[in-house]
């Protein structure tokens, strides 16, 4: 390919659908061609790819440390365990749990933190589509103000790990987020796992992404807490909301109180 034989425009689609190996190619074909449009598209490409590549060994870590982790205990088949809604002054404790396998890998998988909302839903999808078996399992409110949140935490993990073993899937390694729950005999505790093993970012994303969905439906039977905004937090509408309305079952009345008693003056 001549470079100046292809118009600007038809030399930045082919630089955009380029896979690395595509663009090196035209990289070469395109070295004389000094058009500034020419040069910025090049440079758009190149910096594409890198994050591209970023990415894959970024995606590729997070499979290998788990695996890592697993070989080092005399194990292969690896569960992740995760709990999003510890915080909030409404709705469950959500736990999930996941199995994958070691290939293909899920593209974006991340923390669900680290996730764009606008692609949690897709990449979950994935998820679940890949696992060899997940689950969501959740600890409601009434639970978690009666227990306390360390019982709950403990209660959820149980379950989700059983759920896994009930759909026939028994891990060799029960990998954890955070700090020691002594939960079971297999379980290994990783600081910030939800950004370093692939089977606890799994765990994580699906239970935000479950847990996001029943917030949603709950704001429609409680429309007047917003709950499909702030999926049960703290938020300054949502604080607004029980000082005028008071709560509901689904609220945490012991996250509550600073909200809910009366003040002296």
């Amino acid at each position: 390919m001549k470079g100046t034989e292809l118009t600007v425009a038809e030399i930045r689609r082919r630089l955009q659908e380029a896979d690395a190996p595509g663009f090196a190619v035209l990289e070469r074909a395109l070295a004389a061609d000094a058009r500034k449009g020419v040069r910025a598209a090049v440079e758009t490409a190149r910096r594409r790819i890198e994050a591209e590549e970023a990415e894959r060994r970024r995606l590729e870590g997070l499979y290998a440390y788990e695996r890592a982790l697993a070989e080092a205990r005399g194990g292969k088949v690896v569960v992740g365990l995760d709990e999003v809604g510890r915080g909030p002054l409404a709705g469950p404790l959500a736990v999930g749990a996941c199995v994958l396998p070691a290939f293909p890998l899920v593209e974006g998988l991340n923390d669900s933190k680290q996730v764009k909302p606008e692609a949690r839903e897709r990449v979950a999808a994935r998820v679940k589509e890949t696992a060899l078996a997940w689950t969501v399992q959740y600890v409601d409110a009434e639970t978690i103000d009666a227990a306390g949140m360390a019982a709950s935490l403990v209660k959820a993990f149980r379950a989700a790990l059983a759920a896994i073993e009930a759909a026939g899937v028994h891990p060799d390694v029960v990998l954890v987020d955070g700090n020691p729950l002594h939960m079971d005999a297999r379980e290994v505790n990783v600081v910030k796992g939800d950004s370093r093993c692939a089977s606890i970012a799994a765990a994580s994303l699906v239970a935000k992404v479950e847990r996001d969905a029943l917030m949603c439906r709950l704001a429609q039977r409680y429309p007047e807490y917003g709950f499909e905004s702030h999926k049960g937090y703290a938020s300054p509408e949502h604080i607004r909301a029980i000082r005028r309305h008071g709560l509901t079952p689904v609220h945490r009345a012991t996250f509550c109180t600073a909200f809910t008693q009366p003040t002296l003056f």
